[in-house]
C-alpha cells in the first residue's frame, strides 16, 4: 500500500480550490457534493487544497504557498506534487466506495469503479442504515460482541440474510432479528497453506478467510505481512499445529509452504 486511505468528513468545512476551467469545476463540484465550502485562497479552519493550473511552475508555486499554511495539497493531473490524490468513487451513501491508483492512471481506477457500480444494488445504502438503526436491537440480541460480530458476518455472507448483493436485504432486518436463536456458539476450523510470504499473492479464498478469522494459529515462518492482512481484532497465537478444541468462531490454521502438514 502506497497511501493512506482516509474518508474526511468536510461537512461546513473551507476547502482552498485554486484555479479556473473544467478541472477546477469538477474539484469544486467534489467538494461541494461532499459538503465542504470552496474557498479560492487559504484561510483560517481551512482542511485541505486543490490547485487547478495549467502552468507548471505556477501550479507548484501555489501549492507551495498553501503548505507553508499547514495543508494537504492536490495538484490536478500532477502526481508527483501531490499530497493526496482523489479516488474514483461509487457512491452509495452512506456507504462509499474509492479506488485509487496512487495517481498512476485515473482511467483504471474509473474503470475498476464502474465494474464495482454494476455490482452494487442502488439500495446498499440503504442497507446500512437499517443495520446502524438496528444497533440497540442487535446488541439486546447478542449481548456479547464476538457473538454479535459473527451472527453479524453470517448475514452478511453471500446467501445471508442480509446478502449486501441483495436490493431487498434492508427489508430483512426485522425478520433477523426475530428469527430463531442458534444453539452455542459453533467453531470452524479452515486450513490455510500460504504459496509464499509476499501478501500480494494470497489467493482469494486466503485474503476472504483471513478477513473473517476470529482466531489465527499460525505457525512461526508465516511473515507479520501476512498477519497484517487479518482483523485487527482477530486474535493471533504461534503455534506448532492446529488447535485440537478450537475456540468458537472462525479458526484459522495458517502455514507457509509444506511446513506443518
Amino acid at each position: 500500500m502506497h497511501q493512506l486511505p482516509i474518508f474526511l468528513n468536510l461537512t461546513g468545512r473551507s476547502v482552498v480550490l485554486v484555479g479556473e476551467g473544467e478541472a477546477a469545476d469538477a474539484k469544486a463540484r467534489l467538494i461541494e457534493r461532499a459538503g465542504g465550502r470552496v474557498v479560492s485562497a487559504w484561510e483560517q479552519g481551512a482542511t485541505i487544497a486543490f490547485v487547478a493550473l495549467d502552468d507548471e511552475t505556477e501550479a507548484r508555486a501555489a501549492a507551495e504557498r498553501l503548505r507553508a499554511h499547514g495543508l494537504l495539497v492536490n495538484v490536478v493531473d500532477r502526481p508527483a506534487l501531490c499530497d493526496f490524490t482523489t479516488p474514483a468513487i461509487v457512491d452509495r451513501a452512506p456507504v462509499t466506495i474509492a479506488v485509487g491508483t496512487g495517481g498512476a492512471s485515473a482511467g483504471l481506477a474509473k474503470a475498476v469503479r464502474q465494474r464495482i457500480e454494476a455490482l452494487l444494488p442502488s439500495r446498499l445504502g440503504a442497507l446500512a442504515q437499517a443495520l446502524h438503526a438496528a444497533r440497540a436491537a442487535m446488541k439486546a440480541r447478542w449481548p456479547d460482541a464476538a457473538s454479535r460480530r459473527r451472527a453479524i458476518d453470517a448475514a452478511l455472507a453471500p446467501g445471508g440474510a442480509l446478502d449486501p448483493l441483495d436490493d431487498r436485504a434492508a427489508e430483512r432486518i426485522d425478520d433477523w432479528l426475530a428469527a430463531p436463536a442458534e444453539v452455542g456458539a459453533s467453531s470452524r476450523l479452515e486450513t490455510v497453506r500460504l504459496a509464499g510470504p509476499d501478501p500480494d499473492e494470497l489467493t482469494l479464498r486466503a485474503a476472504r478467510l483471513l478477513g473473517e478469522a476470529d482466531h489465527i494459529f499460525h505457525t512461526p515462518a508465516v511473515p507479520a505481512a501476512i498477519l497484517d492482512r487479518a482483523r485487527a481484532d482477530a486474535v493471533r497465537q504461534v503455534a506448532d499445529a492446529p488447535p485440537e478444541a478450537p475456540p468458537p468462531g472462525l479458526v484459522l490454521w495458517v502455514t507457509l509452504g509444506g511446513e506443518g502438514s
